[in-house]
């Protein structure tokens, strides 16, 4: 398989991209990654778990914290595990969409690229409302329209960041 973030693929024959190996290797990503948010989702995850084992491994790492000190701090760990979470399933999801809409055949290659985006920007959007609505039927667990939002922007940055990286100068063609 090509690489799709420094150059967009050839366009190959349908018969070289039907199988199911090959849709099996474009998503299997996607489906990993959905499924680590399923664990995550969970009772097991929730704050007043998750700060019984994390408290004692950053106060070995960086020294005793006050009570109000560790909620604030475990606070903003659990939302940039959101924000950077959801960046990575976003990035699973651009993967998977660069590939998926390339076999429609040739096409501007800017349109490809946002068509991408915009698509794996509103496919992790789906997954984290899922997700949040899930949670609240856990007991311990609340679901948040601003998590939603939050996980929703982490996309968007990685997104954004393949772009500052990845797309800037123009793409290239690999020849077979």
């Amino acid at each position: 398989m090509r690489p799709v973030f420094f150059y967009k693929p050839l366009h190959r024959s349908p018969r070289d991209d039907r199988g199911w190996r090959w849709w099996f290797s474009v998503w299997t990503p996607v489906v990993l990654a959905i499924a680590v948010i399923c664990c995550e989702s969970t009772t097991t995850f929730s704050s007043q778990n998750t700060s019984s084992w994390l408290r004692p491994i950053i106060q070995h790492l960086f020294g005793p914290m006050s009570d109000a000190a560790w909620d604030t701090f475990h606070h903003y760990l659990r939302k940039t595990g959101h924000f950077v979470g959801y960046g990575t399933v976003g990035f699973t999801f651009l993967r998977a969409w660069l590939y998926t809409l390339d076999r429609r055949g040739p096409q501007a290659l800017p349109s490809w690229r946002v068509e991408s985006s915009v698509l794996a920007i509103f496919s992790t959007a789906i997954v984290a409302g899922c997700d949040e609505f899930h949670q609240t039927f856990l007991p311990g667990r609340t679901g948040a329209p601003a998590d939603v939002l939050l996980d929703t922007c982490g996309a968007c940055v990685l997104c954004l960041l393949v772009w500052l990286i990845c797309w800037r100068k123009p793409a290239q063609r690999l020849e077979d």
